[in-house]
């Protein structure tokens, strides 16, 4: 009698493309794609990495690497960055499909026609979409955009989401979507970053003084991002710990910082703040987190937090707001700090109460280093996506 042989599908090698034309530009979104990249190879799924041509090859390993999206944020014309945009996405799925790619894997932060595009390419070659919603916004408000978003979803036949909250927000919109969306966190950078030491070297690199304990707020201003909410509590810090620097690092959306600095201003603050509202390149990233003492996060809203990521792999303290997305992650006192969203008063008590504790401090950021490099690793990363993959 033969003997059957019963394949666990789970360790099954399967080929899976990522297709994301953003790659490397003007953040540190590549190096998520790596990880994730990595992490998969390790669970034993093939994987081809198919990106714009800024972005370098990690020379993973395994990974098959192609760049077929050519300059398409070079241009200042829409409609030829679009053709661009679209010649990349044929050249990459077709490539892919006629590789023996049935699973095709895209990352986004925003919904538009291109980004249906890349979609439809994918299911008129009869291959499955597996979607990572980064930001659950853009399907859910009530422009356009959310026709496109209806339209994508339709599309796909497996949606990642990064917690329970973004999650939840999904089904708020379409309820029917709940049985096909999966939860894989968000990994870590601890792979693709280094990191410094030496405070006073950084400091030295970025033109802080030595002898100031320093809050950072790191990456693109933008008014969900909740700026004015640390502005408006510095002054009650200051009173307090008067050798307090705020450094501010990231660009400014839409090049208006007025109201900001407005608060500034009229809180006399100046002397207590550092601006470096400019894109900050790679190679300076280590040196602002190694210069600081605590990372602010004093988001109103969001979904979830690669700079909260970048904090912890970075093995700096946070303190965030209460956000359903980023309380799933810190616990207050234990590994990192939660305050009252956009609340100035709560956050000026907590901040006073951290700068005046060091011991938790350095509690805090060790356990926030061991919880990122545990959790958050790409090897546990890389085996919840390969279990998404088995159900489309």
């Amino acid at each position: 009698m033969k003997k059957i042989v019963y394949l666990n599908p789970l360790k099954m090698n399967r080929k899976v493309a990522i297709i994301d034309p953003l790659g490397a530009h003007g953040s540190s979104h590549h190096f998520y794609l790596f990880g994730q990249a990595s992490g998969l190879l390790k669970n034993d799924v093939e994987v081809s990495l198919y990106t714009n041509n800024e972005t370098v090859s990690p020379e993973i390993k395994g990974l098959k690497f192609f760049t077929f999206y050519k300059e398409i944020f070079k241009s200042k014309s829409k409609t030829i960055s679009g053709i661009r945009w679209i010649i990349g996405t044929v050249f990459s799925v077709f490539h892919a499909r006629f590789s023996g790619i049935s699973i095709f894997h895209f990352h986004i932060f925003y919904t538009n026609v291109l980004v249906l595009f890349n979609l439809l390419v994918v299911k008129i070659l009869f291959g499955k979409v597996v979607l990572t919603v980064h930001d659950v916004s853009s399907f859910s408000n009530s422009s356009n955009s959310s026709i496109i978003g209806k339209l994508i979803y339709k599309l796909t036949d497996r949606i990642i989401t990064h917690n329970e909250f973004s999650k939840s927000e999904i089904i708020n919109v379409n309820g029917n979507l709940s049985s096909c969306i999966s939860i894989v966190p968000h990994g870590n950078y601890t792979p693709f970053i280094n990191i410094q030491y030496d405070k006073e070297k950084s400091k030295e690199q970025l033109g802080i003084p030595n002898n100031r304990r320093i809050l950072l707020f790191f990456g693109m201003i933008k008014k969900v991002k909740g700026l004015e909410v640390l502005l408006s509590a510095l002054k009650g810090v200051v009173k307090q710990n008067p050798d307090v620097l705020l450094v501010i690092a990231g660009r400014v959306w839409e090049n208006n910082f007025s109201a900001y600095q407005k608060i500034i201003d009229e809180n006399s603050l100046s002397e207590y703040i550092l601006l470096h509202t400019k894109f900050i390149p790679q190679e300076d990233v280590e040196h602002y987190y190694c210069a600081s003492d605590l990372v602010v996060l004093p988001y109103k809203i969001i979904y979830q937090s690669g700079v909260l990521m970048m904090t912890l792999s970075y093995e700096r303290p946070a303190l965030v707001s209460d956000l359903p997305p980023l309380k799933e992650i810190i616990t207050n006192n234990e590994n990192g700090f939660l305050f009252k969203t956009e609340n100035v008063s709560d956050l000026t008590n907590k901040l006073n109460s951290i700068l005046g504790n060091e011991w938790l401090m350095e509690q805090v950021r060790v356990k926030g280093t061991a919880l990122v490099n545990t959790k958050y690793d790409w090897n546990e990363i890389g085996k919840q996506t390969k279990q998404a993959y088995q159900s489309v």
